[in-house]
């Protein structure tokens, strides 16, 4: 299974949404909250090539974006291989 990281903020509901479908697919994540920790929004800024929203979801260290990005691979069928799950 891929490594999943996905950098969030407590009572976001685009970063509930994400890890909804992760949960759902059975897949475990790291979540990385930047708002207790403001030094990883800039680690996270950095690896997600400038984005500066939460959710960031990083599937085996390749930055996929965010909330509605993995609902688009999902329903493009392409997530599941991303996750290992196909």
């Amino acid at each position: 299974m891929a490594e999943v990281i996905i950098y969030t903020t407590p009572w976001c509901p685009y970063c509930s949404r994400a890890k909804k479908l992760l949960t759902d697919k059975g897949v475990q994540f790291e979540e990385i909250d930047v708002m207790m920790h403001p030094r990883k929004r800039v680690e996270m800024t950095q690896l997600a090539e400038g984005r500066t929203s939460v959710p960031q979801i990083f599937i085996d260290g390749k930055p996929v974006g965010g909330s509605d990005d993995i609902h688009a691979l999902d329903r493009a069928g392409k997530l599941d291989a991303m996750l290992g799950l196909a």
